[in-house]
């Protein structure tokens, strides 16, 4: 097996698609350092897990030679992205884009290695592009071929106003890959279209047409919907690492699966042992305590990871929580619950009200974690350990009732 294609077997573990694969194992077989795209829209200033995926690819390559581009959409940022959204995106203001730039650069190093990594931003290029730059720019693409984009179509069809401004978004990303001469892009299921129009303007203006990558979307906790910050089911890579743990150990079992393929570094051949085990009868939850140990090992450091652990370990395996807690499982029609009248159900409060103020007063744990806000949610496929003070405890599962 030649090198090129060993790369090509790590590069292309997890991707959903690789446009075009002859093309980038044609690349990886020059033995050249590869210039590798990856732009991400300063719109909040966390980066959770549902980055990690894409970070953790970049950081595949590095490991392989390759170097990174990291992107910082400044310019674009204040376009503000249309992907998958149903109404026009407010834009940001350059205040608040640089500042969440700033806590992006902060953060992305926990992964990537600092001195293979150029961080870039568009407006270095953008700001100098003159009005008569743009309309040649816009001039190379039609507005039928922007309504082939999923969401632009969709809008159009059910009448929702498209503004003028957001046909810039993908063609200002696909100029990006022209100015960095990128080699590969990287982004997410969503991104294909503007991945894409990276390799079509590259083209248009007399370049190598980048390969294109897109990785799947991470579920969050409650293995349904996409990992976000504004659902409440995200991990934080740089929250706490006792927030990290116990978050990671409160996932499903089959959703930990998914957690291992997107996110560990393991060897798949690894990864596949441990799933044999469980099937053998190892105790899952032994096996999910591996994954948060790695996670939080890298973006922690080895010493944050073994310490998270044994404090985990100190809350419920060595008596915090009685070992024979029954199992309660709670129905929801909608995928979803309130912690609170989850509370109710177990008697671990009396009434909504009275768990709602036990929240507020930061008295309610799950699985280590302490719960929020009162109206914070459970969803359906999520399970784990309920904790009110030192000794109230409920073991529970989120169930989808038909």
């Amino acid at each position: 097996m030649g090198y090129a294609t060993e790369q090509l077997e790590i590069i292309t573990r997890g991707c959903d698609e690789i446009l075009l694969e002859s093309e980038l194992e044609q690349k990886l077989k020059s033995g050249r350092s590869l210039r590798v795209k990856a732009g991400f829209d300063p719109t909040a200033p966390d980066l959770h897990l549902g980055h990690a995926v894409l970070l953790n690819k970049l950081r595949q390559l590095q490991d392989l030679g390759h170097s990174v581009l990291f992107l910082i959409g400044d310019f674009t940022g204040m376009i503000g992205d249309p992907t998958g959204k149903n109404v026009t995106r407010p834009p940001l203001t350059r205040e608040q884009v640089t500042e969440n730039a700033r806590s992006y650069t902060d953060q992305v190093f926990r992964i990537l290695d600092r001195h293979r990594t150029e961080v870039c931003f568009n407006s270095s290029w953008m700001d100098a592009q003159s009005a008569a730059d743009i309309i040649r720019l816009a001039a190379t693409h039609t507005v039928a071929r922007m309504l082939e984009r999923d969401d632009f179509g969709r809008r159009y069809r059910e009448r929702r106003p498209i503004a003028l401004h957001e046909f810039l978004y993908p063609l200002v990303q696909g100029y990006d890959s022209v100015a960095l001469r990128a080699d590969i892009e990287l982004g997410g299921t969503d991104q294909k279209f503007n991945l894409l129009m990276g390799r079509e303007l590259q083209k248009h203006f007399g370049q190598d047409p980048q390969c294109v990558l897109t990785m799947p979307l991470l579920e969050g906790l409650d293995g349904v919907a996409k990992m976000s910050k504004s659902l409440g089911n995200y991990v934080g890579i740089a929250e706490p690492p006792d927030e990290i743990f116990g978050k990671l150990m409160s996932i499903s079992d089959s959703l930990m699966w998914r957690y291992y393929t997107l996110l560990s570094f393991r060897p798949v051949t690894e990864i596949r042992a441990l799933q044999q085990a469980v099937a053998n009868g190892r105790n899952p939850r032994d096996v999910k305590f591996e994954l948060a140990n790695e996670l939080v090992s890298r973006f922690h450091g080895v010493e944050a990871g073994r310490s998270a652990g044994e404090a985990f370990t100190r809350r419920f395996r060595e008596g915090a929580t009685p070992e024979d807690l029954p199992l309660t499982v709670v129905p929801t029609p909608d995928g979803k619950v309130a912690v609170a009248h989850v509370m109710k159900i177990t008697g671990l409060a009396p009434s909504t009200s009275d768990a709602m103020r036990l929240i507020q007063q930061g008295g309610v744990r799950l699985n280590g974690s302490r719960v929020e806000t009162r109206d914070a949610t459970l969803h359906a496929g999520e399970e784990g350990i309920l904790q009110v003070g030192k000794r109230r405890f409920a073991r529970i599962r989120i169930d989808l009732s038909k």
